[in-house]
């Protein structure tokens, strides 16, 4: 079949592929919290949400809730399979946290990852930082030039931090030295930094927050707003948990971002979310095509080559 040449321009246009990343502090994630049966069944569905999703406050000093929960996620949800990445256990006292991440090893593979190298100590939790494979849309529609599909970013480097409240501050400016390593070493600006930032209210005023260099210096987008509400509890607003992009290229794909607002979907009360965790996951869909970039005007023009040439384009 043959089709015209519009409607070959829409089917490109719409076929762009969505690529989810999330963050999610699961609030002191033990074995016992997770042999729960509805904290399982909900970090399940929140985690099947995401096709990459960083789990942080990962404190099993068992080691079997991690694998646990892979396991759950890859019988629950049949887009999969899912792997995960952990972290060494960090921290400076007998308190430690694992960064964890899961993740669609169909769609995307992890091309490395380290721990920050934190010299003068100045993370209570030093950074996890992992460079993923993104998928691309592939060839185009029959045979159609692979340029009109492809993913314009085939790596992306993510940045999860959970600050101590004690030295949000601190942490966040040496989060910017953080990315200027990271974006030496792989030799890339596209970085996404993204976790428990505790990024608000008693933690860092608006005032305080508004210096940054993460704020001050150009190129990065804090897709989570100010204003936005992360935690679970009623009596609470405050936007702790935050996403930020940095990199033309990772910019242009943004499609949505958002704080995921888990009770309200699965309708559990305040005391049932609480159980899973007092914040809200956070998270970011890219489109991971060009062809939604295609400006206006090339619309217009295959519309007219298609009405005033239809014998160059015959319907089959």
């Amino acid at each position: 079949m043959h089709y015209p040449t519009a409607f070959l321009f829409l089917i490109l246009v719409n076929g762009a592929q969505a690529f989810r990343i999330c963050a999610f502090n699961a609030q002191r994630l033990t074995l016992a919290k997770v042999a729960r049966e509805q904290v399982m069944d909900t970090l399940v569905r929140i985690l099947a949400r995401c096709d990459i999703m960083v789990l942080q406050e990962v404190v099993d000093s068992s080691g079997s809730a991690i694998p646990l929960l892979l396991r759950e996620l890859n019988r629950f949800d049949a887009s999969g399979p899912y792997s995960t990445l952990s972290s060494p256990q960090l921290g400076r006292s007998t308190y430690v946290e694992t960064y964890v991440y899961f993740y669609r090893s169909h769609k995307t593979q992890v091309l490395s990852s380290y721990v920050y190298d934190d010299e003068d100590d100045v993370f209570a939790r030093e950074p996890f930082v992992a460079q993923f494979s993104l998928p691309s849309d592939g060839p185009g529609v029959h045979g159609s030039p692979r340029s009109l599909g492809l993913a314009v970013l085939p790596s992306l480097v993510l940045v999860p931090l959970h600050t101590t409240p004690k030295a949000v501050e601190k942490e966040l400016n040496a989060l910017y030295d953080v990315f200027l390593k990271v974006s030496q070493h792989w030799q890339s600006k596209d970085v996404i930094l993204l976790g428990d930032f505790n990024a608000d209210c008693a933690s860092l005023t608006k005032k305080r927050l508004d210096k940054l260099e993460l704020r001050t210096e150009p190129g990065f987008h804090w897709v989570i707003a100010d204003g936005e509400d992360t935690t679970v509890r009623a009596s609470t607003h405050c936007a702790y948990d935050r996403i930020v992009l940095h990199g033309e290229r990772c910019r242009s794909l943004l499609h949505t971002a958002a704080a995921f607002d888990f009770p309200t979907t699965f309708q559990l009360t305040e005391e049932e979310a609480l159980n899973i965790s007092d914040h809200y996951p956070v998270e970011v869909e890219l489109k991971l095509s060009q062809a939604h970039n295609v400006q206006p005007l090339s619309l217009t023009v295959l519309l007219l080559l298609s009405l005033l040439s239809p014998q160059l384009c015959p319907a089959a």
